[in-house]
């Protein structure tokens, strides 16, 4: 099967599928349920959730991320279950200076042991417009997308004594909060509150996965959905090849120890289209 590139998903009202669960009035739903808003100020941040859990699934939202000045601001966007042996899938964007990029940050935790992060430059302005980054997760794959490209692909290897996120069901959650004590450059540059308040703003929301609902999956035993056996092989990666001329840039920062303590290692490698 194939993960076709440069989709993008039917917008949903976001009213129907999420609720904002915290930020004392900071998160918003408007537009007739199409446009959500996160705001961030030194009093607090915000953030929301799927009204469902579920065990695999594709997940599409479009995000516009916070312009301007964002040092020390992180906008999460991630799937996750409960409790201290929890599974979760993150998308990370970490904010910075005017004018230099963003670093959207990946990581899967299974049993609640993380470690497996990943991070990249983003080849595009995602304070300009919106765009959509989705999580395709199957029993075999979690492969992150940005604008239907794959960027990511953590593969089930079981068979080699390493944990897949197979077993718990996860809501999707969304956060915007300030992380200057790490986000930016090490916590060297810190969240600037005379440019507050800071605002992401979501849409296109789409859920095509498995509901779990009192430890019943919709899906049964499987899924006839296409994404349920989805995954990279070497002809979805010619298909992609189309989208080279937005992906050419793509950096990919990678090795890192520990971003808290602000003297990762890192390695910088340019993706000419070989994802």
């Amino acid at each position: 099967m194939l993960v076709s590139g440069c989709d993008r998903p039917r917008q949903r009202q976001l009213l129907r599928g999420v609720d904002i669960t915290w930020g004392d009035g900071r998160g918003a739903i408007v537009g007739n349920g199409q446009l959500l808003t996160l705001s961030l100020d030194k009093a607090s941040g915000s953030g929301f959730q799927s009204k469902s859990e579920y065990l695999f699934g594709k997940i599409d939202m479009q995000i516009k991320l916070v312009g301007g000045n964002s040092a020390g601001t992180v906008t999460a966007y991630y799937l996750s279950s409960q409790g201290a042996t929890h599974d979760e899938i993150d998308f990370e964007f970490l904010g910075n200076l005017s004018g230099d990029p963003y670093i959207l940050h990946t990581n899967v935790f299974t049993q609640g042991k993380g470690n497996r992060e990943q991070q990249f430059y983003l080849w595009f302005d995602p304070t300009a417009d919106f765009h959509t980054y989705s999580i395709l997760w199957n029993p075999q794959h979690v492969i992150f997308m940005v604008d239907g490209m794959p960027i990511r692909d953590f593969k089930n290897h079981e068979a080699n004594n390493i944990s897949f996120p197979n077993q718990q069901p996860m809501r999707i959650y969304s956060s915007l909060w300030n992380a200057d004590d790490w986000a930016t450059r090490g916590g060297l540059v810190k969240t600037d509150w005379t440019q507050a308040p800071f605002t992401a703003s979501y849409r296109g929301f789409n859920a095509d996965a498995c509901t779990w609902l009192s430890g019943t999956s919709s899906c049964g035993s499987g899924s006839s959905s296409t994404w349920f056996n989805q995954e990279l092989d070497s002809t979805s990666q010619r298909e992609d090849e189309r989208c080279a001329a937005a992906v050419h840039d793509l950096q990919l920062l990678y090795g890192f120890k520990s971003i808290s303590a602000g003297s990762a290692t890192r390695v910088l490698l340019a993706l000419k289209g070989n994802l």
